[in-house]
């Protein structure tokens, strides 16, 4: 009985050291989980010395200024969060949820320039559209047209955005560029006073040491050899390594966000059958005009405009009118220009009367805009009015001013040709 008694009595405190140690340990581990969440959500004493808004469209805030340091959180574009710090490049900075961590200053955008970014919306909405591009693979939106600017959009492949303007901008490497200053600067230190107010002590600064001056012979120690330049011989210009200029387009979606993304994506999404005599120049802008029956089909006639060079600071150097005859069964040209140098926006008004306007550059350098009508199988121009361009920096398509010369007071066929012979014997 004895023997009994004691074997209940090891067992059953057996079973209470077990379910203590079992205690301890869900103890340790509650503590844990409160250390680890109070690491990462718990608010500083830092206190908020300004507000930043997040450029890309998502991107982490990590726990130390290392890139390979541990993500704390995910934040999207446009997201509001409060600037704690900023050390050269890196920021940092807490969320709305109370996370803190480190991100690239690049990737913040201050509140003037989210400003600028909703006010290019409220004026891509405006625009005219060119035509729409498709791409064939994933493409970015930036906020301006500059690869190390935030990527706040991504469309994927196969959707079709509208094209409203063309920009050549320079490409800068991302170490050329000055890091955003989220805060302002601090005010400068009070000098010092040589009376300490707190005990009335007078605090003599000892003066620095005077700076060695130059030896006598700093000329000859200064020359390295035969071949120097002499004294007073101005030093030769050290050449500027050559900027890389890139083609920008500014793109609408469907949603109405608007952004920048390189030329070299879009594909601009005409016809093929009308798109075969490109004659490998890219296509710009194009716009369907007349609906013509053939048959069961129906086909239209196209205006579009072509770009036979790279980094221009225009929009196109060619324009051409097709028609679909119905007696061949083909498109032909209706009218066609080289060797132009013409601006967006071209405006159309499509129908039985077909109407368009290209904004060229004339002999004398100023831009007109070139007004045409069509006349059964014949492009005619009605007249030239002179167009101001829009703001240097805006986007905005500004209407024409006045007009410079009508139909009317064009020289006739004669006149023209009588020109033309005065001008060869001259």
């Amino acid at each position: 009985m004895v023997s009994i008694s004691l074997t209940h009595e090891l067992a059953t405190l057996k079973r209470i050291i077990t379910a203590r140690f079992a205690l301890l340990r869900c103890f340790a581990a509650a503590a844990c989980l409160l250390l680890a969440s109070c690491g990462t959500n718990t608010q500083s004493r830092l206190p908020s010395l300004g507000t930043a808004f997040v450029g890309p469209m998502t991107v982490h805030i990590r726990q130390e200024i290392s890139p390979q340091s541990a993500a704390v959180a995910t934040l999207a574009h446009g997201d509001k969060v409060d600037v704690l710090e900023q050390r050269r490049i890196f920021a940092r900075i807490r969320t709305a949820d109370g996370h803190e961590g480190w991100i690239d200053v690049r990737q913040l955008m201050t509140r003037e320039q989210m400003n600028e970014l909703r006010a290019l919306t409220d004026q891509a909405a405006a625009l005219t559209s060119q035509g729409a591009a498709v791409s064939y693979e994933p493409v970015n939106m930036h906020t301006t047209p500059d690869r190390n600017s935030p990527s706040f959009f991504q469309f994927r492949e196969g959707t079709k955005v509208e094209v409203l303007a063309h920009k050549l901008a320079p490409r800068l490497p991302r170490s050329s560029l000055p890091p955003t200053r989220l805060l302002p600067p601090k005010p400068k230190a009070e000098k010092r006073k040589q009376i300490d107010e707190s005990d009335g002590r007078l605090r003599v600064r000892v003066p620095r040491a005077p700076t060695p001056g130059l030896p006598e012979n700093w000329r000859d120690l200064s020359k390295s050899g035969e071949g120097d330049i002499p004294d007073g011989t101005p030093k030769p210009p050290v050449d500027a390594p050559p900027v890389t200029m890139e083609d920008w387009t500014l793109v609408r979606t469907k949603d109405g966000a608007a952004g920048w993304v390189l030329s070299r994506m879009l594909v601009m999404s005409i016809p093929d059958e009308v798109a075969q005599y490109s004659e490998g120049h890219r296509i710009t802008a194009y716009f369907a005009m007349t609906e013509v029956p053939d048959g069961d089909h129906v086909k239209y006639d196209w205006l579009w405009t072509t770009q036979s060079q790279t980094d221009v600071p225009y929009d196109f150097d060619s324009f051409r009118y097709f028609v679909w005859s119905s007696r061949h069964h083909r498109y032909e040209t209706g009218y066609i220009q080289r060797n132009v140098v013409g601006y967006y926006p071209v405006t159309v008004t499509p129908g039985p009367e077909p109407k368009f306007s290209v904004i060229l550059q004339g002999n004398d350098g100023k831009l007109y805009r070139n007004n045409f009508f069509l006349q059964g199988y014949r492009v005619t121009l009605a007249n030239k009015e002179s167009w101001t361009p829009p703001v240097a920096g805006a986007v905005t398509q500004e209407s024409p001013s006045a007009t410079v010369q009508s139909r009317t007071d064009q020289p006739g066929f004669i006149q023209r040709m009588r020109d033309k012979i005065h001008g060869w014997f001259k």
